[in-house]
């Protein structure tokens, strides 16, 4: 029998780990000696960031919630630890399952080599190359502890062949982000509310903005958004935001009857935006991948990215944190002349499949 521990902590990780619980399951149903032990780290729970997508994406309750909740980074990374610490030693697993690059992934790598217990990580090495990212130092702490990598992308397996990784340890399997999206994609649901009443497809742009690097500065913000507001034309801008962050916009003084700050939406109801949207301006990486096998027009105000492959092959572009290189890819996306998507290798649905596979031939007794 094999005993596995998934981890999830933080909204990603729940797209990621979803569609392996349904391939172990799926293992399990056939008489396959293999199990799972979900632990929730708790660096998520607002139920919108959390709890609905356990609802939505048919995961079961997790056998343990850390309730690791808020706080700074260390702050949180070290709650994160003296609660799997504790999980582990109650119930040690044949292996640790990470995913992603959050504080969640980070703290339980590390905790679970310090007992012992094999890590593999999904997603491993993908880069971006900024350090003043979190998530970078989270990656690569990560992937210089772990014993088995699940890739998305060549471009990560020549990472890790640089850090030293052995090709016996790299397994090119896909995006088990995608095979959520192509699972649960004829379930999307258009959010109620009036202002959603009033959208129009095609006819409106989805906003999201996240990194302290875009929100933090209030003047860089401003400017930002100003440049959004006159390069989007006639259309509505769709801005699913953190109440802080609303906070912080409504005290510069930026509105407009175009633009629509709306409560966090659930997993089915924001991708529904993101499919009949013209287009998606954002700074997260995950939602560039969802656009681009959607078909959807992606621009990314970031000055790097750890998914190049979105831009070679998807419907991203990466447009920088400068306001002012934002008006000429408005006016191509709201022409119809955008780049369309190519399909990214193994990103087919199947990459869970193919994890849990690997996982049976080198960790089964």
């Amino acid at each position: 029998m094999l005993n596995i521990t998934l981890v999830a902590g933080a909204r990603p990780n729940f797209m990621k780990i979803a569609p392996i619980i349904h391939a172990i399951d799926k293992q399990k149903s056939l008489g396959v000696g293999i199990d799972f032990r979900l632990v929730h780290t708790g660096q998520h729970y607002d139920h919108k960031m959390s709890g609905d997508f356990f609802e939505q994406l048919n995961i079961p309750s997790p056998n343990a919630n850390l309730g690791a909740g808020g706080g700074s980074q260390a702050e949180q990374t070290a709650a994160i630890m003296i609660g799997f610490e504790r999980e582990l030693l109650n119930n040690k697993p044949d292996v640790v399952l990470v995913v992603g690059d959050v504080t969640s992934t980070l703290a339980c790598s590390i905790t679970a080599k310090k007992l012992l217990v094999p890590v593999v990580h999904v997603e491993g090495g993908i880069r971006s190359g900024d350090m003043s990212m979190p998530e970078e130092i989270n990656r690569i702490v990560t992937d210089s502890i772990t014993d088995q990598f699940f890739t998305t992308s060549e471009l990560a397996n020549e990472n890790l062949r640089r850090s030293g990784v052995e090709n016996h340890r790299i397994h090119f399997v896909g995006n088990t982000m995608i095979d959520t999206l192509l699972s649960q994609m004829p379930r999307f649901r258009k959010p109620g509310g009036n202002i959603y009443d009033k959208l129009s497809s095609q006819k409106y742009f989805v906003l999201t903005l996240h990194r302290p690097a875009n929100v933090d500065e209030e003047v860089k913000l401003k400017a930002m958004m100003e440049a959004i507001l006159e390069g989007t034309g006639s259309l509505s801008i769709v801005f699913p935001v953190h109440p802080r962050t609303a906070k912080v916009l409504k005290n510069l003084g930026i509105e407009n009857d175009r633009l629509h700050y709306v409560e966090p939406l659930s997993y089915l109801e924001f991708n529904y935006l993101v499919k009949h949207s013209k287009g998606v301006i954002t700074d997260s990486g995950g939602i560039t991948e969802e656009a681009s096998v959607m078909n959807v027009p992606c621009l990314t105000l970031r000055d790097n990215t750890e998914r190049p492959e979105t831009i070679d092959l998807g419907t991203n572009e990466l447009v920088g944190t400068d306001p002012s290189k934002l008006k000429p890819y408005l006016e191509k996306m709201l022409s119809g002349q955008w780049k369309k998507y190519q399909q990214i290798p193994l990103w087919d649905g199947k990459t869970s499949d193919r994890i849990v596979k690997i996982l049976l031939e080198i960790y089964a007794i």
